[in-house]
Parts: structure tokens; sequence; C-alpha cells
């Protein structure tokens, strides 16, 4: 007779362990009745790939903006502590079979904690990554550098690094005058399979070539980043003649192939199936990056026909996958064993089913209280509430608000010629749940506002420059007829050639003019490109000539999101001040956020000239 699944509640109440708590993750024993047989079954090994991705700082279950255990709709958990029990018990299930734990990056940014760790005490001043004493507890034996990694500069990678007892890979960061790696290229692991027998793994591991672009400030005249192709192909033919049986690429990079930032760099962002596809000898990615659900996906390689395993355990420890490989022992002519990959499969469990790992959590435990500490002090008020809920369809006064310090501080530092030229400001709605209460505001609020690490400059840019920024933005925006109303969805986060699941929020920038309105509509009826209407500073046109000093962050001055203009226009300011530390800054210098200092309706939408309602 079957027994009833345990409930979540019964596993979190500690009642189900081991392989009943494997089954509540959604783990399935998987079944080789077609790779193994009595016959077969001693010359047959299997071998495991337990994988996270994109982990970004999360230790625990817990929000930092909002001040509690981390909830969404489909009431997933978060964090490391909750991946370990899981890493565990996957652990104890196959105990004294071979197999591997691997991350494919985006470790040390994402939380006040890791922003805490990497700027308020910095690691590099002494003191241990909350990260790598986590990861250094489950016992990864290798990672794959992410893009988020370089985002605090090299000196704080470096240490990071030196702090992890296991590899960071990354054979697209080379150096830019020998061409050769900056970091270990690959991980070889051997084990014995008993009877003498060894099998060997290779691990390569691979970033994203955005870094290029996304991180110029720290990497430029450093570190390059070719393609995960180009850099496979070099690799995976050096892993086979080392004698590995089995390569697994860790690529921080997506599925579906695409590019963020266009044709800005010759090669792609999302590049995990090229590789599959171009690269023989290649057996299973883990992939990262995309923040995508993948529990089991093949590529059929090109020249050999090999169906390539793909497996993303989304995001942030929302689940560990579990990659199975099926290797058969046999003999060449010459009499020398060599193992074949006669099967593989993958799956992920859900990490909302098990408690966090006393060992992990008890090891962040003082640096992740210190840090609730700082998030909640308070550093000001508001005189009104504010919300970014409405920020994607509507000029908001929370939005206002980023604008107005953000020109603010530029102008302050301007001189020469360009002291003179009226200041705008460009700004994203980078988290529609980030709010200010009226009253007391505190770190978090400010932080659950500026979710990113960017930097603050100032480009001198025309009129014709700021049109064409605007068109780039409305990109963002689906094209509808009539007037509404309508969802939020309907006409919000648009596909386009770049963005193939949807424009992101962050790639919607409003523009605000700091001592007189920027105004202009957005017609959203129209064709991408025609869509900006009545553009006007202080009330008169923007003629193609003007001249404007315009505030922008690091990430869109490096090219993220493929705006043009700004990446080639002239720096007329650069302090490299944190935005989010400037707002914070602010709040505290000044006291009081009033809106009435700042907020005005510059922008709307419509739709053939005529206001849309959207609900």
């Amino acid at each position: 007779m079957s027994q009833p699944m345990p409930s979540r509640r019964a596993v979190l109440a500690g009642g189900v362990t081991g392989g009943a708590a494997l089954a509540a993750s959604g783990y399935v024993a998987p079944s080789y009745a077609e790779e193994v047989d009595a016959r077969t079954a001693k010359r047959r090994v299997r071998l495991t790939v337990l994988g996270t991705t994109d982990l970004h700082g999360n230790v625990y279950n817990w929000d930092y903006f909002k001040n509690k255990e981390f909830d969404n709709s489909a009431h997933d958990d978060i964090g490391i502590a909750k991946v370990a029990t899981l890493v565990k018990a996957m652990r104890a299930e196959r105990k004294g079979e071979p197999m591997l734990t691997l991350d494919a990056g985006d470790t040390i940014q994402g939380t006040p904690l890791a922003y805490y760790y990497a700027r308020i005490a910095p690691i590099t001043e002494g003191g241990i990554h909350p990260m790598a004493k986590a990861m250094n507890l489950v016992g990864y034996d290798a990672a794959a550098l992410g893009n988020h990694e370089f985002n605090y500069g090299l000196d704080t990678l470096r240490t990071f690094e030196d702090q992890l007892d296991f590899p960071l890979l990354g054979a697209n960061a080379v150096d830019p005058v020998t061409g050769l790696p900056a970091f270990p290229p690959y991980f070889i692991k051997t084990f014995r399979v008993g009877r003498g027998r060894k099998v060997k793994v290779g691990v390569l591991g691979l970033t994203n070539p955005g870094i290029a672009i996304w991180d110029k400030a720290n990497v430029e005249g450093k570190m390059e980043f070719p393609g995960l192709v180009e850099q496979a192909k070099k690799f995976v033919p050096k892993l086979k003649a080392k004698g590995c049986d089995l390569v697994i690429v860790s690529a921080h990079s997506g599925a579906d192939t695409s590019s963020s930032y266009g044709d800005a760099l010759p090669f792609p962002e999302n590049a995990a199936s090229l590789v599959a596809e171009q690269v023989p000898g290649v057996d299973a990615i883990l992939v990262g990056h995309a923040h995508k659900e993948i529990p089991q996906r093949f590529v059929r390689n090109l020249k050999t026909g090999q169906q390539v395993l793909l497996c993303e355990p989304y995001y942030w420890g929302m689940r560990l996958a579990v990659m199975d490989f099926v290797l058969h022992e046999s003999y060449g002519k010459n009499g020398r064993q060599k193992w074949q990959l006669v099967g593989s499969g993958s799956q992920l469990l859900n990490s909302n089913t098990v408690d966090a790992d006393a060992a992990v959590a008890a090891a962040v435990q003082e640096q992740h209280d210190t840090v609730v500490s700082y998030v909640n002090s308070p550093i000001g008020t508001s005189a009104e509430a504010m919300s970014a809920a409405r920020a994607v369809v509507e000029d908001v006064p929370i939005i206002d608000f980023v604008n107005f310090v953000q020109a603010d501080a530029v102008k302050a530092g301007l001189s020469g010629a360009a002291a003179a030229l009226p200041v705008l400001s460009i700004a994203a709605p980078f988290n529609r749940s980030a709010s200010f209460p009226s009253g007391e505001v505190t770190v978090r609020d400010v932080a659950g506002l500026y979710i990113y690490d960017n930097t603050l400059l100032g480009v001198q840019v025309s009129g014709a420059d700021v049109k064409a920024y605007l068109e780039w933005s409305a990109r963002y925006f689906k094209k509808v007829t009539g007037t509404g109303p309508f969802e939020m969805s309907q006409v919000t986060n648009a596909v386009t050639t770049t963005a193939p699941n949807g424009t992101p929020d962050y790639n919607y920038d409003a523009i605000a003019g700091l001592d007189k309105p920027l105004t202009y509509k957005i017609d959203i009826a129209q064709e991408v490109g025609s869509r900006i209407l009545d553009l006007a500073y202080d009330g008169k046109p923007v003629a193609d000539a003007d001249q404007f000093v315009m505030a922008v962050n690091n990430y869109r001055q490096s090219g993220g999101g493929g705006f043009p203009a700004v990446s080639t226009a002239p720096v007329v300011y650069n302090r490299q001040n944190e935005i989010r530390q400037l707002l914070i800054d602010w709040v505290t210098a000044h006291g009081t956020i009033d809106p009435t200092q700042f907020a005005s309706v510059d922008w709307q939408l419509v739709s053939g000239g005529q206001p849309i309602t959207v609900n």
C-alpha cells in the first residue's frame, strides 16, 4: 500500500528526515532499467552532480528589505542554508557513490548581507565573507565565476577567492596581455569506484562575456572575456587529453540564446545551448545567469549527435539540481579500460520543504544579525508614503527622488563649460515592491528602492541623444490600440530580439530634469522608434543640437541594456560614488524626504495621443 507524501509542515517541524525529506522536496529515484540489467550492473557506475546557481548572497530564508522571512506567490524558500540540508540528504541517500557539488556563479552580490561585507565592513580589511563560510561548510568542489562577482572590484573578488576551500573557475576570464585564464579554467577529480577502477571527471568553468560591459570600470585593461564557445573549444579537448571520462561545464550563461547588449560584443550573453551544440565532448552543462527553472533539457551536438544534458536550478537557493550520469565500463582493442556515458538525466529539488542546516545557519548568524540591525537603523523621515508599485506605467515621486538625488550630485560636481549645462537624470524602477512609509525611513527602505550596486556618472549628450535614448527605453512597452483600461501586464515587459522573455523593468528608464522639467509623452500605439511625443525642456521643444549633462549609472554608461549615446558620450562627472549610498547619505543629511521638493508628473503613457488607463 502506498504511503501519503509527507506535508511541508511535517518536514519543517522535523518529523521527516532522510529519504522522506528528499521525497517531500520533489526527489524521484531514477530508474535505469534501460541502462542496467543483472548482466551489466557490475560494469556500470552512477555519478551524481549536485548544483546551485545565482545564490546572490542569500544564506537564510530572509528578506532584508521586508525584514521578515522570504515568501513569494509560489511559496518558495531561499538561501544556501536550506540547500545545504538537501545536499546532505542526497549524500546520505547515495553514500559511497561518486558525487560532485558545483555552483554556476553570482555568489557575492544581491543582498544587504553581501553588500555589507563588501562595502561597509569589507572583507579586504579582515573577516570571512558569509558566503565563503557557508559554501565551505556545504563542501563545494568548484564554482564558476558569475558576472556579479566582479561588481565590487578585483580586490574583493580575489579576497573572496582566497577564503574558499574550492576553486573559482573562469576559462574565459583572461589576462589581456597573455590571453591565458586569470582564474583556474577547470578542475579535475578522480573517483575510485571499486575493483581498482577510477573515473575521472573534468569540470570546465565559463563566465559571462557581458562583464566587459557591465563592470567595465572594474575590469577594463585588467581582464578580457572571450566567448563561451570559443574557450570551450580550447579547453574541452585538453580535459579529454588528460583522460577525463566525463566533462561537465558550469556556465554562467543562460540556455536560451540571446544578448541584452545586442551586438555591442561579438559573443552572446546566453550561450549555454551553443556550447552544447557546437563543442564536441561536453556531456552536461550546469546553467546559470538567467534565473530560470530548467529541470532537464537535452541539446543535440551538431557534430557528434550526442544529447547534452542541461539543467538550471532557478536562483537564490530555491532549487538544488541533481544530475545523474550512468557510465559503462568497456575495453578497447588494446585492452585499455574506458568508460562510456550510456544514460543521463536531471531533476530539481525544492528547498522549501526542509529546515536550514544548523551548522551553516550558526556560522553566519552573527553576521546576519549585524546586517539586520544595520538595515533597520532609521536615517530620516518621509513627509508622505511613496510607492514604486506603478512606476512602470506612471511618473511616481519615489523614482523622482532617485533622479533628483542623482542629478543634484552630478550638478554639484561639474566644472568648466559642463557646469553651465542643464542637468538631467535617468532612473529605472528596479523593484516594484519598494516603498517609503509616511514617517520613519530606514536604510532598508532605501536599499529596497535601489537594489543594485551601481555607481554614478555624468555624460554630456545632445537633444537628439535624449530623444533616441527615450525611444530605446520605450521599447519596454507593448503596442496597444485604444485607451484601455489595460492591465499592467498588457502594456509592459515587451518581447524584443534582445529580450525574448520580455524586457525587464530595469531596462525601462525615465528621464527627469533637475532645475527645470523635462516633459514628454510615450505613445504606445505607435511602432518602436516613433513613440516619443512633445519632448520639451522647461516648456520649450528640445532641439537636436541642444546640450545637456545626464546623470547615469555605470551599467548604462558601460553599455548595459544597449541604450544609445551614453556609452560613447563624453564623461563629465565620475567620482565612483555608489548611488544607493548617495541616497542614504542624502536622507541622513536632510532628515526629511518631501516630494514637493522634487516630484512632478513629467511623462505619461498615451495611445493615439490620448491618455490611457492602466489598472
